[in-house]
């Protein structure tokens, strides 16, 4: 069976960090964007976007990681924002009720 990818790209401007994600977000997979964001917010921008619009598939973990990551900003003095969200994610985020949780644009 092929493992699912997840590419992540970041891209820097005075302001804010652009994550732009492409493919499956899931238990092998989240662990990498955790570390990714977590750098990030380690010298915050005043944003972190998250910029969805190449995500495939999120499962429980990947839904997880997202709510951990945008609780996480705050408290580094920034703001995890995702963008592109699909249908099909916002669908899963209202029926789970963890889409108040997230800032979605």
């Amino acid at each position: 069976m092929e493992r699912p990818e997840l590419t992540i790209t970041v891209q820097h401007s005075p302001a804010e960090a652009v994550v732009s994600l492409t493919g499956e977000i899931d238990l092998s997979t989240a662990p990498r964007l955790s570390t990714v964001v977590s750098e990030l917010l380690s010298d915050p921008p005043a944003r972190v976007v998250l910029d969805m619009a190449g995500v495939t598939f999120c499962d429980s973990q990947g839904l997880g990681t997202l709510v951990v990551l945008s609780r996480k900003a705050p408290l580094a003095q920034s703001c995890l924002v995702p963008i592109n969200v699909a249908d099909f994610l916002l669908r899963v985020l209202d029926i789970t009720g963890l889409r108040p949780a997230l800032m979605i644009s």
